[in-house]
């Protein structure tokens, strides 16, 4: 099986990532012998990243144009890259299969909060025009999915992502029932293979790993107040970003400016007791699914997707967002002194990568 897997951006060789969860997937279709090419459409230069070869658009054009694929992937389409390459050459498939991951769909002013002040985004012009650019999306989206709909699958990473797909393309569910699936993203392999050690010895009470601290949603602030709140306890922070150059960081709390790949993930989580990992809204959070997936005790929000996401998973805990003052010893004791020793497999690949390539067979037999 050949694919060409559509991406806005993609993790490099150099170190820098973007949207792991793609590659995640593009490593597992390799070792189930799927030939896999990316074109990743902030790229400008071709690599070879984990056997996954990845080109730019110009190659495509130049070269890969004239190549047969069995089908196409398009990964959180979005109207700038996906859209506009599909509009031009979308008759070179015969096949397109959609994964929604997020905001490519969501009418970002209705689920998503308010950027940190710091945020030059957050003015009252660029809210606007991210408003009008969201109408516009919704409705070229909605139309192009019901153009090329019969030679079209629909993935959703979550039953709450599909409930806000339909909610905001406003595309009739009967149309794409028999076209639409629900695949929760996989985990890294080192977070199947790897658990969890209680005997490393622990520097941290709490750790926040995250890519980047400045969106809002993921909720360093929450974090933050949490560490203030409760001196009695070491937080650690790693990931990049601007949140503690302009908010002070609590005393109790040591913050770890850098970006971590999977080894190292797994490495830092034994160093604690407990990861912390707030977020005001996801598709799914496929970070938070490798933690619980590793063993780690995880606290996080009680928002709906969350609940969806981790049912299940005994080593799960949660807060409310809004609450002052979160009572966050007694989720942290009780956590702390289970034992979870059975690997939840909800994320391993046999139980989402493996559903994928099931439906590529199946979509090629039909």
């Amino acid at each position: 099986m050949k694919i060409l897997v559509l991406a806005t951006n993609y993790p490099r060789t150099d170190g820098f990532i973007s949207l792991q969860y793609i590659h995640t997937r593009n490593r597992w279709y390799l070792k189930r012998k799927i030939d896999v090419s990316v074109i990743s459409f902030a790229s400008k230069t071709d690599y070879l990243l984990d056997g996954v070869k990845v080109y730019t658009l110009r190659t495509y054009e130049e070269k890969l144009r004239l190549e047969k694929f069995d089908l196409i992937i398009s990964h959180a389409p979005n109207i700038r890259n996906h859209y506009r390459f599909l509009r031009k050459y979308a008759d070179n498939f015969k096949n397109i299969v959609f994964f929604f991951h997020g905001h490519e769909v969501l009418r970002r002013s209705k689920l998503y909060p308010k950027p940190y002040n710091y945020i030059k985004k957050s003015s009252i012009a660029s809210r606007a025009i991210t408003e009008v650019y969201d109408s516009f999306k919704l409705i070229a989206l909605k139309k192009y999915f019901v153009e090329v709909l019969n030679k079209s699958q629909f993935v959703f990473v979550s039953y709450w992502m599909y409930e806000m797909f339909l909610k905001f393309t406003k595309i009739d569910s009967r149309l794409i029932e028999e076209r639409k699936h629900i695949i929760y993203n996989s985990i890294g392999e080192d977070f199947e293979i790897n658990s969890y050690d209680l005997k490393v010895e622990k520097l941290y009470d709490f750790i926040t790993i995250r890519n980047s601290l400045d969106g809002s949603k993921y909720g360093i602030d929450i974090v933050a107040r949490i560490a203030l709140e409760n001196p009695q306890y070491k937080f650690c922070v790693v990931g990049k970003g601007e949140f503690f150059r302009h908010n002070k960081k609590p005393e109790n709390m040591e913050w770890i400016d850098k970006t971590l790949s999977h080894d190292e993930i797994t490495i830092f989580l034994n160093r604690a007791k407990c990861a912390l990992l707030p977020t005001r809204t996801d598709a799914q959070g496929v970070m938070a699914c490798e933690m619980a997936t590793f063993g780690i005790p995880l606290i996080t929000s009680n928002i709906d997707v969350c609940e969806e996401i981790f049912n299940g998973f005994t080593n799960v805990g949660y807060i409310n967002n809004e609450q002052k003052n979160i009572d966050i010893e007694k989720i942290f004791v009780k956590l702390t002194n289970n034992t979870h020793e059975t690997k939840n497999t909800k994320y391993f690949s046999t139980e989402t990568i493996d559903k994928e390539v099931c439906l590529f067979k199946n979509i090629l037999k039909s």
